[in-house]
């Protein structure tokens, strides 16, 4: 028996197997999931930075606040906080989920009234498109895109320590969009509309 080519066979065999037994690199999509679990209980404070002319649902001086609030392996939900300057009460209705598959991501719009039931307008989202970035992914509104003829959607940034951003978009251009500072947290707010307490 040849030791010396058994020995080498048996080498080159053990580092196949290592090969084929290691995890692959992770795709751009689960990267940016990723640094948004990261922010896993934590608020942070933000404002309206872009807005198209006669778009009143913004003042541009209230507070805004973004929650990561629910987290489990393949779900997030971000609950995004409207502060009414008038009266200083909160608008809660709103809350952000993504949502980790195989193939990308997911985002929905979990709308609701003061009461917790389903605001007429809900639930509403697309996939991820493209392959995008560890800190960039864009999401395609295909009833909308349908409808216009051009690339209608959704844009989200997140920059662990620095920024989350979340936009529109209409083709390659922001059309709606605010940021938060996450470079220190905030108090958390309580409960948006329609959701319980969780266990922390």
């Amino acid at each position: 028996m040849n030791t010396a080519k058994f020995l080498r066979d048996s080498l080159i065999l053990s580092l196949m197997l290592l090969i084929s037994c290691a995890e692959p690199d992770p795709k751009p999509f689960q990267e940016f999931f990723d640094k948004l679990a990261v922010q896993c209980g934590n608020a942070y404070p933000g404002s309206l930075t872009l807005e198209p002319e006669g778009d009143e649902m913004l003042t541009g001086t209230e507070l805004l606040i973004v929650h990561f609030r629910e987290c489990d392996e393949d779900q997030l939900k971000l609950p995004f906080h409207i502060e009414i300057e008038e009266d200083g009460s909160w608008d809660r209705s709103r809350t952000w989920i993504y949502t980790k598959h195989e193939d990308g991501l997911e985002i929905r719009h979990d709308h609701r009234k003061p009461d917790g039931s389903d605001d007429d307008l809900t639930m509403y989202g697309g996939h991820s498109v493209g392959e995008g970035s560890s800190t960039r992914q864009e999401f395609k509104s295909v009833p909308r895109s349908e409808e216009t003829g051009m690339f209608r959607g959704w844009r989200i940034e997140i920059v662990p320590g620095e920024r989350y951003t979340y936009g529109t978009i209409r083709d390659t251009s922001w059309s709606w969009r605010v940021d938060f500072d996450l470079s220190e947290p905030i108090e958390p707010p309580p409960a948006p509309w329609g959701h319980g307490n969780i266990e922390q």
